[in-house]
């Protein structure tokens, strides 16, 4: 294998019916496969290419004639197929051979009288027993909000233990289920829950390792787990291994002043309605100097701190008290709620699109260093990579692409706050 760009080896690759077993080793021509902190399960398209001689259909043929998988299995989508896949690349596996992901849908877009190529659209397990199972108990302010999640995922989900990791939180927020999907309510609970220590927002999302219910603040405290360059020159201070070099990066979204102002990031007024006591209470919000950031610069603000934005809400105390529990006071809605929404909007200053070679370690909601080129007239083997592009970035979302002539790793990155080094160091 050449570099993390050439194509991976397939040393598991079968799709499973009803204890039937093909083996689609050879026969697949794409495998993309995806994770995002915005996607409460993993999911996956793969192309298969196939003459007819995989398998039969042994309820409608009587005469034993091999058909395509597509008719012949068949591929109904009806949850009992399920793929297991092991691939293998430069720098790492990617291997579901032990958690297979289960056929969601499948399309035949290409079918000719020899041959059809097939689409296979795959999700994780825990995206089908969410729409089989409701949340229907109410959940009182005396547990915490990792804890409802701790007792949905296990109790409702069947997620194992050693296949989601939970951040403690120090809010309750009592609710009713409602008859909703775990995922809704798990996800209304990120939203509304506050860490230990930071400030609020939680992402619940899968990775190749399980599921994670994680704090913003924790997650771009990570150390980097991989450091990346982009430069048409060695620079001896950066790692110039190409199956670390930058194929492409583009600036999706970069800092809008007027728009930050419009939407409140920095500063803004709320009036929150109180429900239960028909109370009114004004209070302003400014997100401060962030304790934790992804870089040390930090975007512009408005001139003292004046709120940009008035917003208008119902005081979000829960269904089953007036009142958060005693002696919670980072559960306080008016804290929370006017915090939460600058926090997740603060993380998306900087959007980045990133492409590498091949590397299955990454994860989404890891953080990577990233270093950028200076573009300048002067000898660029003196100057250190670019102090305000480069720095550290969380993965949103990535996708592991395969196919027969290469292997490669896109990315979507995201940012708070600019520079090369963090608060840290």
């Amino acid at each position: 294998m050449a570099n993390s760009s050439s194509a991976s080896n397939y040393q598991i690759l079968r799709l499973t019916k009803n204890g039937r077993e093909v083996s689609l080793e050879g026969k697949t021509t794409s495998f993309d496969y995806y994770e995002s902190l915005l996607s409460p399960n993993v999911t996956a398209v793969m192309t298969v290419v196939d003459t007819g001689g995989l398998t039969y259909n042994d309820e409608y043929e009587t005469q034993d004639k091999r058909g395509t998988i597509y008719n012949a299995l068949p591929i109904t989508g009806d949850g009992s197929e399920e793929v297991k896949f092991k691939i293998v690349s430069k720098m790492g596996t990617l291997d579901f051979s032990r958690t297979p992901l289960y056929v969601n849908g499948a399309t035949n877009p290409d079918q000719e009288s020899q041959r059809e190529s097939i689409v296979l659209s795959l999700v994780s397990k825990a995206a089908i027993v969410n729409q089989e199972t409701h949340v229907k108990k109410n959940y009182s302010g005396s547990t915490s909000n990792s804890q409802s999640v701790a007792t949905i995922a296990n109790n409702i989900l069947e997620i194992p233990n050693n296949r989601i990791s939970i951040e403690q939180t120090s809010s309750k927020y009592p609710f009713i289920g409602n008859n909703k999907s775990p995922f809704d309510v798990i996800m209304m609970l990120a939203s509304k829950s506050v860490p230990t220590d930071g400030n609020p927002g939680f992402f619940f999302y899968e990775t190749k390792d399980g599921h994670n219910f994680r704090s913003i603040d924790s997650l771009i405290s990570q150390d980097p787990v991989a450091e990346y360059y982009k430069s048409d020159v060695n620079f001896s201070s950066v790692n110039t291994n190409n199956d670390f070099k930058i194929a492409s990066f583009s600036i999706n979204k970069n800092q809008n002043l007027i728009n930050a102002l419009k939407s409140g990031v920095y500063s803004s007024r709320r009036v929150f309605f109180n429900p239960k006591t028909f109370d009114e209470e004004e209070t302003n919000f400014t997100i401060g100097t962030l304790p934790k950031a992804l870089g040390k610069k930090e975007a512009p603000k408005p001139e003292n701190e004046k709120y940009t934005r008035v917003l208008y809400s119902i005081k979000d105390v829960g269904a089953l008290s007036p009142t958060p529990a005693e002696g919670n006071s980072s559960g306080e809605p008016e804290e929370w709620q006017g915090k939460v929404q600058m926090r997740y909007n603060l993380l998306f200053t900087q959007v980045v699109k990133m492409q590498v070679p091949c590397n299955p370690n990454l994860k989404a909601g890891d953080v990577v260093k990233c270093f950028i080129e200076t573009i300048t007239p002067d000898s660029k083997q003196t100057i250190a990579a670019d102090p305000v592009e480069s720095g550290n970035y969380l993965i949103l979302d990535l996708c592991h692409h395969y196919d027969p002539q290469r292997s490669f790793t896109s990315m979507t990155l995201v940012r708070d706050t600019y520079g090369l080094y963090t608060n840290k160091n």
